[in-house]
């Protein structure tokens, strides 16, 4: 016979700590589907449980259980042990009920074998009654207004304090935008950095935290006042009591945590620190993809990844074109032993701050997957979130496997990738290039590497005097008088800044082709900003010179576009050099390794 926890849910309705009873579930139904902005929408199932001796119907399945009804493990006479619950009031037609929420529970015993209800078990009621409500309600309110902050996050005493584990807490599982009495203990996995907008309807800023605890995951989000209030205070890690929060369906086009709901801040949020030992609140939580199954994932898709670094681009600086913006980004290209490789591009202050040497281990949450001449990469968004040298079981594996002999094994690169430079790129010798044809089709550019040496360098020309404003940069007039005039502008100016447009040809041990470098690009090669090598010009036109034969016979991994135009009635292919890298030896003689042995298994078949 199976034995049953009698006397567990009456216990538990009056608010008792019953520690993993023995429950048997009696059947279940789905409730109506809550759906997001996006359309996109979560089961949420509804318990009937029985002791042996009492029933209960005001029971909750967390969304993080569901396969185990859809996958059919939880079926009708199962036998459970509940191992995480808990207790929370909800409104019912006017009238506070209590309602337990399963946040972790093991099927002991199989539906199909009990096969049967057990016992004879009554309703049990879970009215709370108007003491219980006041008197919860009243243990809310005066732990959530005991304390007080400023702006800048110092502590004001209230009249009096209570020891922040008597804080009476919910589950983010268990939160809803039908009830607002609640406060969340939750560690701060990730925070972003303040964003501003400016449209039609006026502007503002807002910054957003992804929060965690033992039962789920949600965003927070502040605006305007609130983003200067509690943005100080929060740091990543930590952990704080949090309530009075607005609730609203997650819009999943821009969060992909696995909650249905978001929150956003209000003029009654109070967010207090949490100074206690809670090694109970998880850290960042991994769900990771192996490289080599990304492959198969669609575009878009947001995964959770974990490699070694087996290179690191320099840091380069783009503009964009619809805004003008100026953009920093960072190539990464990682590892795993499933012997794949994957370019990660980084953005903005995380591609500035970025150090790759060592061949550190990264863990990636939240990376976004991007397609570029039939191969894959990825790229880290906002709310995405890097950690290096991870303290979890699976970097110290990864890392073993890497230092035992994983560096020098041959992977196989998903982003078509061979030396350090832009690694969205695929890497040809010209030889290839010509005949592939590339760059030679009217209105559509292409983009590739090649590994090159440096021939000759064109000094003539190569550094001119450009309009002092960041978004213009065109070419001046000098008029002789001091003053420099820019048409673009339509303006005169006292003053200019120095910019470089290199003519270069390269060669490869296959043919060689005439290119293009502008400013950034073109200091990378010389070694020396472009201001530098205007004053030289000025002042030691022999030093200058000597910057341009340095320059020759130095070898890189350039990433060309390939463009065909039209000057004078004659057509014309164009090279363009988007950006340049020194060579990186040890993944260009892996892909020239993985090409050779190519080559030798098709003599082998030929035979």
């Amino acid at each position: 016979m199976y034995d049953l926890t009698e006397g567990a849910l009456e216990q538990i309705m009056r608010g008792v700590d019953v520690e993993k009873p023995i429950l048997q579930v009696l059947g279940f139904k789905k409730l109506p589907k809550t759906v997001s902005k996006d359309g996109s929408s979560t089961d949420r199932y509804r318990l009937l449980l029985s002791d042996g001796q009492r029933l209960n119907s005001f029971t909750m399945l967390a969304t993080q259980l569901n396969n185990l009804i859809e996958e059919n493990i939880l079926t009708e006479f199962a036998i459970c042990e509940i191992l995480n619950y808990h207790l929370t009031a909800v409104n019912n037609g006017g009238k506070e009920k209590r309602l337990i929420l399963i946040l972790g529970l093991e099927v002991i015993v199989s539906g199909n074998e009990v096969g049967c209800k057990l016992g004879n078990p009554t309703n049990i009621d879970s009215t709370v009654t108007e003491a219980e409500s006041s008197s919860s309600t009243s243990t809310s309110v005066s732990t959530t207004t005991s304390t007080r902050y400023q702006t800048n996050g110092s502590v004001r005493s209230g009249t009096s304090h209570q020891a922040s584990s008597d804080i009476s807490t919910t589950p983010i599982a268990a939160l809803s935008p039908y009830q607002n009495r609640w406060v969340i203990k939750a560690r701060v996995t990730s925070k972003s950095g303040i964003r501003t907008w400016s449209n039609s309807r006026g502007e503002g800023k807002l910054f957003s935290m992804d929060l965690i605890d033992e039962s789920g995951e949600i965003r927070c989000t502040a605006f305007r006042d609130m983003c200067d209030k509690f943005y100080d205070m929060i740091e990543p890690k930590n952990i704080y009591y949090i309530s009075k929060c607005a609730l609203k369906a997650a819009n999943k086009q821009f969060n992909t945590l696995k909650n249905d709901y978001e929150m956003t801040m209000t003029n009654e949020t109070e967010i207090i620190p949490c100074f206690e030992n809670s090694d109970d609140i998880p850290t960042l939580q991994f769900n990771f993809v192996s490289i080599n199954q990304i492959e198969n994932k669609e575009k878009n898709d947001i995964i959770d990844v974990l490699g070694v670094v087996s290179s690191v681009s320099d840091i380069v600086h783009l503009t964009r074109r619809t805004t003008g913006q100026d953009l920093v980004k960072r190539d990464l290209n990682i590892v795993d032993d499933s012997g794949t490789m994957v370019c990660v591009t980084l953005w903005g202050k995380q591609a500035e701050d970025f150090d790759g040497s060592n061949n550190p281990v990264v863990a990636i949450k939240g990376a976004r997957i991007g397609e570029f001449n039939g191969g894959k990469n990825l790229s880290l968004i906002n709310s995405s979130v890097i950690e290096k040298d991870p303290d979890i079981p699976e970097a110290h594996r990864l890392i073993r496997w890497y230092t035992a002999g994983g560096h020098s094994e041959t992977v196989k690169s998903l982003s078509r990738a061979g030396g350090s430079g832009d690694s969205n790129a695929p890497l040809y010798t010209f030889q290839e290039i010509a005949e592939a044809r590339l760059g030679e089709k009217m209105g559509s550019p292409d983009l590739f590497s090649v590994v090159a040496t440096i021939n000759l360098v064109r000094v003539e020309n190569s550094i001119y005097k450009a309009c002092p404003v960041e978004s213009c940069k065109k070419k001046l007039i000098d008029q002789s008088t001091g003053i420099f005039r820019c048409e673009k502008c339509n303006k005169d100016y006292p003053n200019f800044m120095y910019r470089l447009l290199l003519s270069m040809n390269i060669a490869d041990a296959t043919g060689s082709r005439w290119i293009t470098a502008f400013n950034e690009e073109a200091e990378k090669i010389l070694g020396a900003s472009a201001q530098e090598l205007g004053e030289l010009k000025e002042t030691d036109n022999d030093a200058y010179m000597q910057k341009f034969g340095e320059a020759s016979f130095k070898r890189f991994t350039f990433t060309l576009r390939a463009r065909t135009e039209v000057f004078q009635d004659e057509m014309r292919l164009k090279f363009q050099c988007t950006s340049v890298a020194p060579l990186n030896y040890r993944n260009y003689l892996v892909y020239l390794i993985d090409k050779v042995s190519k080559l030798v298994h098709i003599e082998k078949l030929d035979n």
